[in-house]
């Protein structure tokens, strides 16, 4: 599907963005696990959650997702699951993969998980090698790629420091480590998102977190009812929008903003954004709040550190934010944007840099000159939802019209997204 959209420079009115795609995958994995039944409100009915909804299905677990509000989920317990014939299909989401990968390397029966061209290029090895040391037997394509083959093994814990900060990895194997025997502590040197060990923890495993890193020792899981905040990812790109807009405000509300996801935040109001958090409350275990924005006039900073797991998925909309920003915006240390649906430091480069600002790529991140204004232009997602949704802000604020090619993959992450473009558009 090719989107053409005019640009428009002022903004209004508030939106709440879909569920957080994070939460949504886990709560059914976790669910899955649980002997009960569990109702999850504000699931994402995006194209990733959905994938692993039927992987679940698939392993006999009863789920409803057309029960209103709520998707319905009726627990097999840790080894209920049932062997299913063919592949696990993922579709593109690389957190299905890996974190059933973990769950399978529990179980009594064969598996296989595979997924579409995007996951077959994504790198597995990163959780293969730790679940080999829990003696799994996992195998897969030049031991890297998809398809991945599980058969049944005797999993027993590990003391395991991640070599990478990756939440997906850490969840894998602290899902895994629910059928090791013996404790499995995983440990990271820059802390990584943490909603799995807070819905582990809500469904009651013996879990206990402490400064860098987590320990897990067998347990059952018992149903809880989920309520998924809005994902922080999916305001950032109304939140930029309403920073470069030229008139006008805009309320985002109930978005999730764990601390180890709020990076977005810090990063824009260090670029000089006049953003306000308000209406602070609890939803579950997760923090959740309105945000409030206003056009703003932006500088470049430096992005690098400890900051950058915490906004590693904002980082195409942040460059759009950089792209309008006085002077120069670094970013470093983002090596693990190229193992994403795309390589996004390729992707953002060539893509975002069309809108007229100076895109540079290097090894592990981007260097990005601002421009008074941004051109329209033609666009290619590259079936990457969040480089097209980052070109549809950039493309909204422009001074003349932009297309973009496989603009229909924002239903990866963002069902309704362009209608609400179009809502506080004005």
């Amino acid at each position: 599907m090719k989107k053409i959209i005019e640009p428009k420079h002022r903004v209004k009115g508030q939106i709440t963005p879909p569920g957080d795609k994070s939460i949504s995958h886990r709560s059914i994995m976790a669910a899955a696990l649980a002997e009960g039944a569990t109702r999850v409100k504000g699931f994402l009915m995006g194209a990733d959650c959905l994938a692993t909804i039927d992987c679940f299905s698939k392993l006999g677990v009863e789920i409803d997702a057309a029960a209103g509000d709520f998707v319905k989920v009726r627990g097999k317990g840790l080894y209920g699951l049932k062997e299913y014939g063919g592949a696990l299909y993922t579709a593109n989401s690389g957190t299905t993969t890996r974190i059933l990968s973990g769950i399978l390397c529990g179980q009594s029966f064969s598996s296989t998980v595979d997924g579409d061209e995007s996951i077959r290029r994504r790198p597995m090895r990163r959780i293969i090698e730790p679940l080999r040391l829990m003696n799994a037997s996992i195998t897969a394509r030049e031991d890297n790629y998809c398809p991945i083959h599980i058969k049944p093994s005797k999993l027993k814990g590990i003391d395991y420091a991640l070599p990478v900060a990756s939440a997906q990895l850490k969840s894998c194997l602290l899902f895994a480590g629910l059928f090791a025997e013996g404790q499995t502590t995983i440990r990271e040197a820059v802390k990584s998102r943490d909603h799995t060990e807070l819905m582990l923890k809500a469904f009651g495993a013996d879990i206990h977190t402490f400064e860098g890193g987590a320990t897990i020792r067998p347990s059952k899981l018992t149903a809880a009812d989920v309520e998924v905040p809005a994902d922080i990812s999916s305001a950032a790109y109304f939140i930029v929008l309403a920073l470069l807009s030229r008139e006008g405000e805009l309320v985002i509300k109930n978005v999730g903003v764990n601390p180890t996801r709020t990076g977005i935040i810090d990063a824009l109001k260090a670029m000089g954004g006049r953003i306000e958090l308000f209406n602070n409350r609890m939803a579950g275990n997760e923090p959740v709040c309105d945000i409030h924005v206003m056009p703003s006039k932006l500088k470049g900073i430096t992005i690098e550190g400890e900051i950058i797991p915490r906004l590693i998925d904002e980082i195409p909309i942040i460059s759009v934010a950089a792209a309008r920003a006085e002077g120069k915006t670094v970013i470093r240390g983002a090596a693990e944007l190229k193992y994403k649906e795309t390589d996004r430091i390729k992707a953002i480069a060539e893509q975002l840099g069309k809108c007229g600002a100076k895109f540079t790529q290097t090894d592990d991140g981007l260097i990005i000159e601002g421009a008074e204004s941004l051109a329209g232009a033609d666009y290619r997602s590259l079936n990457d939802h969040r480089i097209a949704m980052s070109a549809a802000v950039a493309a909204a604020v422009a001074k003349g019209p932009s297309a973009i090619e496989g603009a229909e993959c924002v239903d990866v992450s963002y069902p309704g997204f362009f209608e609400d473009l179009e809502k506080v558009l004005c």
